[in-house]
């Protein structure tokens, strides 16, 4: 039987490793750290530093750090118990690394299958968070893939250029070509989202509005200004951003700038994202 840890040896665990296991890849590395996007929320450029001299973690977009303990707890949004617990190798293992391959150079991820969402840990991580398997399977593929010896599986969201972004329980990541999502029908109304899972939520809260909009979802807040070309062409535009700074800042930015862009942050007003909101109503 494998012997339990406690908070002092487990901070000995490596917080590079930890994040390997969790799905996340460097971006670069050099001899004393490791520079990662941040596992708290989307990005393109790495912000997230782990010294390996120290075996800490700082993430410059929020101004927080920790030892691993801290970053399990916070990433899988768990108590120390069940951070020890999967430390220890206790949970998630077996659960989401069951995983031919199409190698992506920029993030060292292979692409092993791409396949309509079938497996059970993702129909279960979908419904915690309100989200129907119909819904999620009109939109995402159940996308396989590899890093070095470790497989893992993901929801997915495709972007425009091909690259994939990827969410299950433990992690989220990407593939590159990193860029936004556009779901073009000919429509008179754009719909701009933040992220996948505010893209299967609204589609969950309001199917009709989605049927009826043509849709961009970000993938990341950077691309706010690449996207802007494409307002000229609607008549009206929707924009469901974060209620945390970054989505206010870029909502008054489109709206400073487009007279026909309408914000909708004030449906979640309560709530971080539609996500959130969707959540609460339906628990």
């Amino acid at each position: 039987m494998k012997e339990k840890i406690n908070c002092e040896t487990a901070r000995n665990f490596s917080v590079e490793k930890t994040l390997e296991k969790l799905g996340h890849f460097p971006k670069r590395t050099v001899e004393k750290e490791a520079w990662f996007l941040s596992p708290f929320r989307s990005e393109t450029q790495a912000s997230f530093k782990v010294s390996k001299t120290k075996n800490r973690w700082y993430d410059h977009g929020e101004g927080v750090g920790g030892n691993v303990i801290d970053l399990v707890c916070r990433i899988l949004k768990c108590s120390i118990g069940e951070a020890l617990a999967f430390l220890n190798d206790g949970v998630a293992k077996n659960t989401f690394r069951e995983q031919r391959i199409f190698k992506d150079n920029d993030t060292g991820l292979g692409i092993v299958k791409v396949q309509d969402i079938t497996h059970p840990a993702l129909i279960q991580y979908l419904g915690s968070r309100g989200i129907p398997i119909n819904t999620a399977k009109t939109f995402c593929k159940e996308v396989w893939y590899q890093h070095k010896e470790n497989r893992f599986f993901a929801i997915g969201l495709q972007n425009h250029q091909g690259g994939w972004e990827l969410r299950n329980k433990l992690f989220k990541n990407s593939s590159s070509p990193k860029s936004y999502t556009y779901l073009q029908n000919n429509n008179k109304q754009l719909i701009i989202l933040e992220g996948m899972f505010d893209l299967l939520s609204l589609a969950t809260l309001d199917d009709i509005q989605i049927k009826t909009s043509d849709i961009i979802v970000l993938n990341s807040i950077a691309f706010i200004k690449t996207i802007e070309p494409y307002l000229k062409a609607y008549e009206s535009v929707l924009i469901y951003l974060d209620n945390d700074n970054a989505g206010r800042q870029s909502a008054k930015y489109l709206m400073d700038h487009h007279k026909h862009i309408m914000d909708q942050s004030h449906i979640y007003k309560n709530h971080n994202d539609l996500n959130d909101l969707l959540c609460h109503e339906s628990g």
